[in-house]
């Protein structure tokens, strides 16, 4: 390319990063604003001001905010791994296995994938108050799974599809079994593909807001999306733009660390699947 070619890439590069993360920007700014200040339509505080933060952390806030932290960690985790381990099995099978209905099950995740969760919300809150799972973390890793699973299968499929079937004859010859040839053979060359599969899962299940704010009712299993849509303000005229502000950063930094520390992974399963070649 020409150096012109070049400055223009250059610049919508730029371009484009910086329409990405001014809304970041802008929030970052905002949970850093005293309540007085936050009617100031500059982009910067004019005095920087760590109120929000105490306010969610050791304030008024802190009772629905913290228990929320904890559910999201937790359930989110535990839907992660089920997922994963779940999917890990099915996609294995969808990939190596030749056996009637596979299409099937594949058009079936994607259905399930692209379902709109709101037209099941209400049943399933009847459901669950009818056998107890109302306002409780299984009561939204089963859901969970609904949203993280579809994905997962169709992510490690592909992944599975691209080892090479010798290997694990080869390991079979050597007089491995069926399930050491999965565990010690497949399952490691796929280790791209299942970090990938996890994060995806993870950050679909973390972002979920209509379960959520449907199926529980009280901090024992409330979420932080959730949770979110239940701050208030000092009084009635008061929105809770400072605090809401801080909560989404704090939020948002497990989601940034996960990347960075699983960036190489992360890139190579979706660039190059399991395996090169």
């Amino acid at each position: 390319m020409s150096r012109k070619e070049k400055n223009l890439w250059i610049l919508g590069g730029i371009g484009i990063v910086v329409y990405a993360l001014f809304p970041v920007a802008w929030i970052v700014s905002l949970s850093l604003k005293a309540p007085a200040d936050i009617a100031n339509q500059q982009f910067l505080p004019t005095k920087l001001s760590w109120t929000n933060y105490e306010l969610i952390l050791t304030g008024s806030a802190s009772d629905l905010f913290l228990p929320a932290l904890r559910n999201s960690f937790g359930i989110c985790l535990i839907a992660t791994a089920i997922s994963c381990v779940l999917a890990m099995f099915a996609a294995y099978a969808i990939a190596r296995l030749d056996f009637p209905g596979k299409k099937v099950i594949l058009s079936t995740a994607l259905g399930v994938a692209i379902f709109p969760v709101i037209s099941i919300v209400t049943p399933l809150f009847n459901l669950w108050r009818q056998i107890g799972l109302y306002d409780t973390w299984p009561g939204l890793i089963i859901p969970y799974l609904s949203l993280t699973l579809p994905i997962s299968i169709w992510t490690l499929s592909a992944f599975f599809r691209e080892i090479p079937w010798e290997m694990e004859q080869a390991a079979q010859v050597d007089g491995a079994t069926s399930w050491q040839a999965f565990r010690k053979v497949i399952v490691p060359l796929a280790a791209p593909g299942v970090f990938t599969t996890a994060i995806i899962a993870f950050f679909i299940a973390w972002n979920d807001f209509v379960y959520g704010i449907s199926l529980t009712s009280t901090e024992a299993s409330r979420p932080v999306p959730a949770a979110l849509g239940l701050f208030s303000g000092a009084s009635q005229f008061e929105a809770p733009n400072g605090p809401i502000a801080a909560a989404a950063v704090i939020v948002t930094i497990p989601v940034v660390v996960l990347v960075l520390l699983f960036q190489r992974r992360i890139v190579a399963g979706l660039t190059n699947g399991a395996v090169k070649g």
